[in-house]
Order: C-alpha cells, then sequence, then structure tokens
C-alpha cells in the first residue's frame, strides 16, 4: 500500500470512528446521566447498607453471566467483524447459531447455580441474609442478560453504532430509571430496586433482538456451508471465545475484588460508601468508550488486510483524542474529590473522598491505555494473553488487597486498585508495541499536560478564596474546561488529523444552512 492511499485509510477510518463518537456521545452522555440518576437515587433514598448490597448482587451477578457466555459474544464481534470484511455471510450465520444453542444450555445451567447457592454466598461469605433475595432474583435473568449481549456485539459488528448506543447506553439504564421511579411510587421498597434491574435486562433483550431481525436480516434463515469447514470456523471461533470467558471474569474480579474483601473483612455499608468513589472515578470511562466501539471492528477489518501502519497512526490518533478529554475530569477529581462526592451522593458519602482521589491516578492511565491495548491484542488474536495478564494482575491486587484492606480499609482498597492499574497498563504497552509496533501516545500529549498546568494554577488560586459549595465547583469547572481548551486551540497541541476531523464536523453540523 502507497503513502498516500495509507493516508485515505488513516482518514477514512478517522471520520469513521468520530462519526460514530458523535452518536455514541449523545448516547453515552444520556447514558451517564440516567445512570447516576438511578445510583442516586439507590444511595440516597435507600442508604449506604442497601446501596453495598445492590453493589455486591451485581457483582456475584457479573462472574455468573460471564461464565455463562463463554466469551461467545466478544467471539462474535471479532468473526462477524472479520467475515463481513471477507462477504463471507454463511460463516457469520454458522457461529451465530452455534452461540445461540449453545448459550441456551450454559445460561439456563448458570441461573440454577447462581439460585440454589444464594443462601450460602450471602449468609457465609457476606454474613448478609437480606442479599438473599437479590440473588435469586438476578439468577432468573442470567440468559436474558447473555443473549442480549451477543445481540448487542452483532449490532455493533454490523456498524450500526447508533442502534448500539441506544441499546447499550440508553435504553437499559433509562429502562432502569423509569421502572425504579414507578416502582418506589407504587410504595415498594427493596424490591423495587431488584425489579427495576430486572427491567432494564429484558428491555435490552426484546429490542437488541428486534434491531438484528430487522435491521441485520442477512444473518437469519437457511445456509450452506462445507461440514469440514463449519466445524473448523466453530472451533477457531470457541478456542478464541472461551479464553475470553476467562479474560472477562478476570476482569471482574480484577475490578471487584476490593468490593468482595470489604464485604467480607468490613461490612455492606462500607461496600456502599467504596462504590460511590469507583462509580464517579467510572466518569473517566466515557472517553475511551466514545472512540472504542468502532475502534475494535475497524483495525480488526484492517488487520485482515495486513494494513499495520493504518492501526499504528489511528491508535495514537484515538488516544490523544481519550488523553484531551479524560485530563480536565482526572485533575477536578484530584483537587475536589470532597465537594464532587456531596454534589451527586451527599454528605452521608464525603467518607469515599480520599478513596475517590487515589483511585483516579490509576483511573487516569487505565482509561488512558487498558481500552486501546486490549482491543489491540485481542483484534490480532492473543485472547489467551490477554487471559494471562487479567490472572496476574488480579492475583497481585487479591494479595494486595487481603494485605491493605483489613490494616488500611478503604484506603488500602484505593491505593492496591490504582497501583496496579499502572502496573498492567505498562505491561498491556509494551506487548502491544512489540505485537503491532503501535504505541499509544502522541508527543504532543506532554504539550497538552504543560498547557493543562496554567488552569490548575487559577483553580488552586479560586480554591483559596472561593468558598467551595455545588454551584460554586460547577461555575469553576466550567471556567476550568474554556480555560483548558482555549490553551488547547492557542498552543499548537492539534494537528492535521484534528482539523480534518473538525471541519469534517463543522461541514456536518452545517450542511443544512
Amino acid at each position: 500500500m502507497d503513502e498516500h492511499h495509507e493516508n485515505e485509510e488513516v482518514n477514512r477510518g478517522l471520520k469513521l470512528i468520530i462519526k460514530s463518537s458523535i452518536v455514541v456521545l449523545i448516547g453515552l452522555t444520556l447514558s451517564k446521566l440516567f445512570t447516576y440518576v438511578y445510583k442516586v437515587i439507590l444511595a440516597r433514598y435507600f442508604g449506604p447498607e442497601i446501596y453495598g448490597m445492590f453493589s455486591l448482587a451485581i457483582m456475584i451477578l457479573g462472574w455468573f453471566t460471564v461464565i455463562a457466555a463463554f466469551g461467545l459474544a466478544r467471539g462474535v464481534l471479532r468473526f462477524v467483524s472479520l467475515y463481513r470484511g471477507k462477504k463471507e455471510i454463511a460463516k457469520i450465520k454458522n457461529i451465530l447459531r452455534f452461540s445461540l444453542i449453545f448459550l441456551s444450555f450454559s445460561t439456563v445451567f448458570a441461573a440454577i447455580m447462581m439460585y440454589v447457592s444464594a443462601d450460602f454466598i450471602a449468609v457465609k461469605i457476606f454474613h448478609t441474609p437480606e442479599l438473599i433475595i437479590f440473588l435469586k432474583v438476578f439468577s432468573l435473568f442470567i440468559p436474558f442478560y447473555v443473549f442480549s449481549r451477543v445481540f448487542a456485539s452483532i449490532i455493533r459488528a454490523y456498524e450500526k453504532i447508533g442502534w448500539y448506543s441506544f441499546v447499550s447506553n440508553i435504553l437499559i439504564n433509562f429502562a432502569k430509571v423509569f421502572a425504579l421511579i414507578l416502582f418506589v411510587l407504587m410504595g415498594f421498597k427493596t424490591n423495587a430496586i431488584i425489579w427495576s434491574y430486572a427491567a432494564g435486562i429484558m428491555s435490552v433483550f426484546i429490542v437488541a433482538y428486534l434491531i438484528c431481525r430487522y435491521k441485520v436480516p442477512e444473518i437469519f434463515g437457511p445456509y450452506i456451508i462445507n461440514q469440514k469447514i463449519k466445524k473448523e470456523e466453530i472451533k477457531k471461533f470457541f478456542s478464541y471465545s472461551w479464553p475470553i470467558m476467562f479474560f472477562s471474569l478476570m476482569t471482574s474480579i480484577f475490578y471487584e475484588i476490593d468490593s468482595f474483601i470489604i464485604g467480607y473483612f468490613m461490612d455492606v455499608s462500607s461496600v456502599g460508601f467504596y462504590n460511590v468513589a469507583i462509580t464517579i472515578v467510572g466518569v473517566m470511562g466515557i472517553a475511551p468508550e466514545l472512540f472504542m466501539q468502532l475502534f475494535f471492528p475497524l483495525i480488526t477489518k484492517e488487520f485482515s488486510n495486513r494494513n499495520f501502519i493504518v492501526i499504528r497512526e489511528l491508535t495514537k490518533q484515538v488516544s490523544k483524542w481519550i488523553f484531551i478529554i479524560i485530563l480536565p475530569i482526572f485533575l477536578l477529581l484530584i483537587l475536589f474529590p470532597e465537594a464532587i462526592v456531596n454534589l451527586l451522593f451527599g454528605p452521608g458519602y464525603i467518607i469515599a473522598q480520599e478513596p475517590l482521589r487515589i483511585i483516579a491516578v490509576g483511573g487516569l492511565i487505565a482509561a488512558l491505555v487498558i481500552p486501546i491495548t486490549t482491543n489491540i491484542i485481542s483484534m490480532a488474536g492473543k485472547s489467551k494473553l490477554l487471559l494471562l495478564n487479567l490472572i496476574l494482575a488480579s492475583l497481585f491486587n487479591l494479595i494486595l488487597g487481603l494485605l491493605l484492606i483489613p490494616k488500611y480499609g478503604l484506603i488500602g482498597a484505593a491505593l492496591s486498585t490504582s497501583f496496579v492499574n499502572v502496573m498492567m497498563s505498562i505491561g498491556l504497552i509494551t506487548q502491544t508495541y512489540s505485537l503491532t509496533k503501535a504505541f499509544p501516545f502522541r508527543r504532543k500529549m506532554l504539550r497538552i499536560f504543560s498547557v493543562s498546568l496554567i488552569p490548575i494554577f487559577i483553580l488552586f488560586y479560586l480554591k483559596e478564596i472561593v468558598p467551595i459549595n455545588n454551584l460554586s465547583l460547577i461555575l469553576i469547572g466550567i471556567l476550568f474546561l474554556l480555560i483548558y481548551l482555549i490553551l488547547i486551540f492557542a498552543t499548537g497541541c492539534l494537528d492535521k488529523n484534528d482539523f480534518l476531523i473538525l471541519r469534517s464536523i463543522k461541514k456536518k453540523i452545517f450542511k443544512h444552512k
């Protein structure tokens, strides 16, 4: 491929990512709004203890769901993307049919196991009998949860990002909020939480299936494929997918092991406090989510054509955009943790401020590095390498958690998670570079960080002379973002690709005027 064609491919890819990102931004904005409304209602209306129980129940549901799914949803995403690039529709139908049959058995089995073990988990491990009803009801919805993920993967693989964003970001969270408010008004107590979450799962399952049925009809119906090829493709598909099950499980354990240890050594209220910090830091995850939903299918298609230069350029550019977005969020979390906790969850959760500040450090590195590098490693078919990474990181996090949490409580949990996030990010960068020579940083990111120091100094000054309350925090945040963005444009932090995309956005916005 000549240089001119490579540039065209990079520009085309960037435009596609940005086009999808605008749609995803709308979806994620509404998603995060509904998510925070949902969690704020839970935290403020039901209190730290119930919020902690809910967090533990979701953690357990996630573990059983991951095991039941066997990584097939992720496998569907990769293989459908590959087969689409080669226009092999019969192979898409083949792996889809296999997935649906296999998951029909595995999900029902997982639901039964979670239901019958609910008493043991709630009483013997977490010493909280009230947790039983959460676990038993949630177990009934495991099949619907897993199948909705498979259908969502098909929508994403066909690059229908608008529909994917609606289903995965907007619908599930809106349904939960709507159902929660409705059940609370009807006089439900704890059951309002349980059934509102179930309503979200069922909404996604039904709508995702209907979208696949009517927007991607070619994946349904009979197909003809050589039996030998059929078995070989299923073998490749399953060989790729099953390590993803362990990878997803270890991912869940990695991010939730602290909550598990806190629930075991402390109490469910402490789990609630800690999850407030985790939830707030999760705002930084918006940036990679904006781009990753199309980034993986796109680089997978380029990988099938061996366009490594295009992959490297897309990686650097996307990482720079992520950094520009998450840096101001990180700085505000570091400077005003108490005010942010109070604004979102109320004064009863102020204890979460120090864990929030510590987790934010590792969260910055993780949001910048982990989504991009894991997508590249997965694109290259190295799912077993991803699994090994997570096993080592989870074991390290477990050991640190057992050492630090009994002695230092929530601070120990935050230190453990943040440190392991940084170390795992370093390892992933090394592996990504060795596989594809892709390095997820541009030199101008140093300039961007240097530029951010100017508004930081202004914030330090304002922090000393202005009383920090909800209103002043919002106004200071807006001022910080305005100065930050002006400096980004004025100091040459943007390159030709950035301006190409900005012109494309401007043209799209004003094309009808």
